[in-house]
């Protein structure tokens, strides 16, 4: 029991041990003290009282004998004569008095002359008798002793007596005033014992750690019953290396005799290791030791520590059935441990083919030699795999553990199983076979007798097959070999094949129905990309498209982005790249909705910001209905970039929603950010989009891209930015594809996390000798004059045939303008990969094609031009004007 902690208790409760010592001590001291004063206070007054008896005694007889006593009784006047001399012998003597009677008792003399001739006080008749009489009375003068002695005459009778007297005062006062130095002598030593017991107490309270007598009590039974009675053996070994306790348990396990206690631990016949584990006092914790057919941990601690004596104490542990217990648990514990690994490194890949390789090397580093894991060749395709039963060829598709020189059968061979072998039978009915001896024969070398011999000659001796079944359907079978382990497979180890089979034959289930399921969206996604660049003569573009590695998120590499290049009337092309967050189907079909939707409104020919806009009311449209009918489907995160570039004029007009800013390289190979006016993401609403005006230069690139290019997990977009730019910076001379291959190998080495969308497009410029334009008056007259020069243009591009369709046309279109419009007209042509014209005024008045009847006289013109142009239409311009323009396919040379 620990010393107990906290203030000191009051001296004079003593509750502890140490106290009611020290108070018994210091009561028995002090007793023995009183006891001895008041002995020699009594011995004092004894000796005091004999003293006086003696002195009396001896002053009476001595004055009694004098010479002459008998004739001065005998004279006239006995108190004349014997009152002086009894005087002198009073004061000779040292009593307080001496006094001579007569036989009658009468005084002769006293110390007080008053008294002489009185009667004496005190036993006569006995002396007068002869004897001498001793007696202690109360006088006047206080306690006194008295002698009476007779006085004999010469004939031997008694003539009178002499009576001497003491008080026992003038005797103890020589003793009494020794009583300081006795006294204080006791005092003394009542002092010094009380130190010398206060110091006994106080090491004895150190001892016994301030304990009561109650508490020592049950400290001791205790001790007693912990130290008999526990299924642990203590041995306690002095300083000297000789056994001082050793409990029940401790003689049980080390096999002691009674008598153990005193002798050294050398002479107890224990082992070398455990005998020199005692003796040498050494610290140890739960070391084993071999005691006879006993398994013993034995723990040591030195004694000395803290002001303890010198010495170790052991304990001892019989650890026999624990250590097979813990054999039982860690076998228990290393199959959970490899079934809790092989579920975080099976299955880290939605793939099958990888995930049957996972489960392969998986069970030759920690359970087989050799395995192969055969699948079902619908599973390996992603399709629903049979019902039990159904399954007798398999297709390896992972192996594991096989040397060169073993002549197995190789990755994707077709295994055929009979339904009478076990293996087959085992597909039949789902269950697993175990083979404890390969050399038996039971069966399992029957898909191939050959084989099966060569196995043997390397050395495989046991076998495990487990089906692969998931949802009730069997996908494969799993196959585990040993060979170089020369211990065989056990039914143990088919438990542990069985639950390490079944988990990956969920990974594998789920593989397969993602692959299919990827499949279906990566067909769907490929449906709504483009499949190959439109013909037109504004850029020369290249792209690349890269989905997202598998298992990304959502369905991996099917993701939102896409890009398109659109041919514009005018010989016009506009540049659109866009991202939808997220992957999967849902991502790809708004993908899809929101290309189309790009399409149709580039059909109207709209400008960047106003087609944005109208793109930006039809994705809050989607988010209403797709949220009515279930939440979660809304489109969240939709950006776009959309450019227009006019080969004739080298004018790009952008705009951007949420979108990262396009690059523009110019043809010394200078790369820039294009400072694209910012707008939110599509969906939001209620903000404008602006637009941003540059003039290219003739082989400038323009580069489009997602942010999957230039963002991921271990880069942050600006870094992404910055390295792109770097790329692009001082390369003049790439082409758009060289250039794609180049940030692609940069920003993108692998499977990038993100959808990537990559538009590289290089500037062209229409020439001189293929655009002509003029200024048309306002007059009616003005349209011969523009016949005139229509028909020389199309005479010097060859394009005679298509003249007087032209002629018709144009006459038609600069009529209307010089009868509706206001303001300039302007004419213009454009020998493409067809003819283009153009008529353009300040009206804002759009013509309509409608069907004249016979009556009127007008209103034919413009469907006139409907029939004889392939297409035509009309777009606005900045200044509040229009432009009607009409295309014709070319019928002569083509000089593109």
């Amino acid at each position: 029991m620990a010393a107990r902690s906290g203030p000191p208790r009051a001296f004079l409760r003593m509750r502890t041990l140490a106290g009611q010592v020290f108070l018994l001590q210091v009561a028995i001291v002090a007793l023995l003290v009183t006891a001895a004063v008041a002995a020699l206070v009594l011995q004092s007054r004894a000796d005091s009282e004999r003293e006086a008896r003696n002195r009396s005694v001896a002053v009476a007889e001595t004055f009694a004998h004098a010479p002459g006593m008998e004739a001065a009784l005998e004279s006239p006047d006995p108190a004349a004569v014997l009152q002086p001399k009894a005087e002198a012998a009073r004061k000779g003597s040292g009593v307080d008095f001496v006094v001579v009677l007569g036989r009658d008792g009468v005084r002769f003399t006293h110390p007080l002359p008053e008294r002489i001739g009185k009667k004496f006080v005190g036993e006569v008749d006995r002396a007068l008798k002869g004897e001498t009489v001793t007696e202690r009375i109360h006088g006047t003068i206080g306690p006194l002793v008295q002698s009476v002695v007779p006085v004999f005459g010469a004939d031997g009778k008694v003539v009178g007596l002499v009576s001497a007297g003491i008080t026992i005062d003038r005797i103890s006062g020589v003793v009494e005033e020794q009583y300081v130095i006795l006294f204080g002598s006791a005092a003394g030593i009542l002092l010094l014992t009380t130190a010398g017991t206060a110091l006994v107490s106080r090491r004895l309270r150190r001892q016994t750690h301030g304990l009561g007598p109650a508490e020592m009590t049950r400290m001791y039974e205790h001790h007693d019953a912990v130290l008999h009675a526990v299924r642990e053996g203590v041995v306690i070994v002095g300083g000297d290396g000789r056994l001082l306790l050793a409990n029940d348990e401790a003689r049980r396990l080390l096999g002691l005799p009674a008598d153990v206690e005193g002798r050294a631990v050398t002479d107890l016949g224990l082992d070398p290791a455990t005998t020199r584990l005692l003796s040498s006092g050494r610290v140890a914790t739960d070391e084993l030791h071999s005691v006879g057919d006993q398994l013993l941990a034995v723990s040591q601690r030195a004694t000395d520590r803290d002001g303890g004596p010198p010495g170790s104490v052991t304990t001892l542990r019989d650890t026999t059935e624990l250590q097979a217990l813990s054999g039982k648990a860690d076998v228990a514990r290393q199959r959970l441990k490899l079934l809790y690994d092989a579920g975080s490194e099976i299955g880290t890949a939605l793939d099958v083919v990888r995930t049957c390789e996972e489960l392969a090397e998986f069970a030759t580093a920690r359970f087989a030699d050799c395995a192969t894991v055969e699948v079902s060749e619908n599973v390996l395709r992603g399709e629903e795999p049979t019902a039990a039963g159904g399954v007798n060829e398999v297709r390896r598709t992972a192996i594991s553990g096989v040397r060169e020189d073993w002549e197995l059968f190789p990755l994707g061979t077709v295994l055929h199983f009979l339904p009478e072998s076990p293996v087959g039978s085992a597909l039949v009915r789902g269950r697993a076979v175990l083979d404890t001896d390969l050399t038996s024969f039971r069966g399992w070398q029957d898909t191939s007798p050959e084989r099966a011999e060569q196995l043997l000659e390397y050395g495989f001796h046991s076998m495990i097959a487990v089906p692969l079944r998931a949802r009730g359907l069997i996908l494969g079978v799993a196959m585990f070999w040993r060979v170089q382990n020369t211990q065989h497979f056990e039914e143990e180890d088919l438990s542990v094949a069985e639950e390490l089979v079944a988990r990956a034959a969920v990974s594998i289930d789920n593989a397969r129905r993602y692959s299919r399921e990827h499949a279906v969206a990566v067909t769907l996604q490929r449906s709504l990309l483009p499949r190959g660049l439109p013909g037109q003569s504004a850029i020369d573009a290249a792209f690349r498209y890269l989905p997202a590695q598998a298992g990304q998120g959502g369905m991996g590499g099917v993701g939102g982005d896409w890009f398109d290049i659109i041919p514009l009337p005018g010989a016009r092309v506009a540049l659109v790249v866009g991202d939808v967050v997220g992957h999967g189907l849902h991502a790809a079909a708004t993908m899809g909705r929101l290309r189309t939707a790009v399409h149709n409104f580039s059909s109207l020919d709209l400008p960047p910001d106003e087609l944005l806009w109208h793109l930006d009311e039809l994705v809050a449209r989607i988010d209403q209905d797709e949220s009515a009918e279930e939440s979660g489907n809304a489109v969240t995160g939709a950006t776009c970039l959309y450019a227009i570039y006019d080969p004739a004029s080298g004018r790009c007009t952008m705009a951007r929603a949420g979108h990262v800013q396009p690059l523009i390289v110019s043809p010394g190979g200078a790369a820039t950010f294009a400072q694209v006016p910012g707008g939110p993401p599509l969906g939001l609403g209620g903000m404008p989009f602006d637009t941003l005006d540059v003039q290219l230069a003739e082989n400038s690139r323009l580069v489009l891209y997602t942010d999957g290019l230039v963002e991921n997990r271990d880069r942050d977009i600006e870094a992404g930015l910055t390295l792109l730019r770097d790329t692009l910076d001082g390369h003049p001379g790439r082409t758009p594809e060289e250039t794609c291959e180049a940030v692609i190998d940069v920003l993108v080495p692998g499977r990038g996390q993100d959808d990537v969308a990559l538009l590289v497009g290089r500037t062209l410029r229409l020439t001189a000798e293929n655009v002509a334009e003029w200024d048309v008056a306002s007059d009616p007259s003005a349209v011969s004059e523009v016949r005139a020069k229509l028909s020389d243009t199309l005479t010097r591009w060859n394009l005679v045939e298509e003249a007087f369709t032209t002629e018709l046309i144009l006459s038609e279109l600069v009529t209307n303008s010089i009868r509706h419009a206001a303001g300039p007209i302007r004419v213009r042509l454009i020998r493409d990969r067809a003819l283009i014209c153009e008529v353009s005024d300040r009206s804002s008045t759009s013509p309509h094609l409608r069907q004249a009847a016979t009556t009127d006289e007008g209103g034919r013109g413009l469907f006139l031009v409907a029939q004889l142009a392939e297409r035509w239409g009309t777009r606005y311009t900045d200044d509040g004007g229009k432009v009607i323009w009409t295309e014709q396919p070319l019928t002569g040379d083509d000089p593109f």
